[in-house]
């Protein structure tokens, strides 16, 4: 049985790389999840999260947590030049006429590797490869991972900087603040889990975000420790919910299942828990069905925290207008 099993899921696998390699699954594409591979080829769960896993392997797919699993952008590998008679070249990038090595050329190619593959995965070794240099070589312009994962997050938030002008009302400028920082969290799942609230890393483009709230805030009415506390509080609230976007990813990279898929994985156990009568209204949730939208999780969090924090605004501007 597990000979077959073995077969079946291989020869998927077979399938879904020549559909990639053909192009009829281009880059960015979706590919089956694996619902959708146990419905066309009739197979188990677990021989479906063996294709998707061993695709993952391959480098030929990557999760996207909230999207699915999508075709990964062919690479050219780089190739040391072997000179005849000779040590291998310097490979590319040292010496051959490539870009010189820059901070910036180093933490472009850190962010898409964490991007793609996790945080962990961008190693000083795994960058160094990426650019076709020597891993010593990127010590001349980082000094350590904690060095490099600090250009990391300042790069991505130098890249989507605030307006010049902020909207007139509160209201506005917040939510535009707060939508934007959430759009860096889900394009980059790593960037919520690396920064520290707590003990909060020196980023220079992450000092206008924290200027921008609490000058908004304080210009309403709130005093600068109020203000910079109502700061924090939404920050934390953008932060938590995105935190869940790598932890997501890497999940489904170890299980083989992407969210809906674990949840029905667990929805035997819990329909026997509900089963009891001791949890009717969970029951009635469970039976009418829910889906969880970690988009509008977050916005439906940062209303309600602005809906808390109106009062409190509109009496500090009463009272100046006063």
């Amino acid at each position: 049985m597990e000979g077959r099993t073995e077969t079946r899921s291989g020869r998927i696998v077979a399938e879904m790389r020549r559909r990639i390699e053909t192009g009829e699954l281009a880059p960015g594409d979706r590919v089956p999840s694996t619902r959708e591979i146990t419905r066309q080829w009739g197979v188990a769960m677990a021989t479906a999260s063996k294709v998707l896993a061993e695709l993952r392997r391959e480098g030929l797919v990557r999760a996207v947590p909230g999207v699915g699993t999508l075709v990964e952008p062919r690479r050219t590998p780089a190739r040391k030049a072997v000179r005849p008679g000779g040590p291998p070249a310097a490979p590319p990038g040292e010496g051959q006429g490539q870009p010189a090595l820059t901070l910036a050329r180093i933490a472009t190619a850190a962010v898409a590797v964490a991007d793609a593959e996790g945080l962990a995965a961008a190693s000083m070794r795994r960058v160094a490869a990426e650019l076709g240099v020597s891993a010593m070589s990127l010590y001349r312009h980082v000094s350590d991972k904690d060095d490099l994962l600090l250009r990391m997050m300042d790069a991505v938030l130098a890249g989507h900087p605030l307006p010049a002008t902020p909207p007139p009302g509160w209201r506005e400028a917040i939510e535009l603040a707060a939508r934007q920082l959430w759009g860096l969290f889900r394009r980059h799942p790593w960037l919520a889990p690396a920064l520290s609230v707590t003990r909060p890393q020196v980023i220079a483009s992450a000092l206008p975000y924290s200027e921008w709230m609490l000058a908004t805030l304080h210009a309403h009415g709130l005093d600068l420790e109020t203000a910079f506390t109502a700061h924090l509080t939404l920050l934390n609230n953008i932060r938590g919910i995105a935190v869940n976007l790598e932890a997501e990813r890497e999940a489904e990279a170890h299980s083989g299942l992407d969210n809906e898929d674990w949840m029905d994985s667990q929805e035997p156990a819990l329909l026997s828990v509900l089963a009891s009568g001791r949890f009717p209204t969970l029951s009635r949730l469970a039976s009418a069905g829910y889906d969880l939208d970690v988009d509008a999780l977050f916005e439906f969090g940062l209303q309600r925290l602005l809906d808390g924090l109106a009062p409190l605004l509109d009496a500090g501007t009463a009272d100046s207008a006063d």
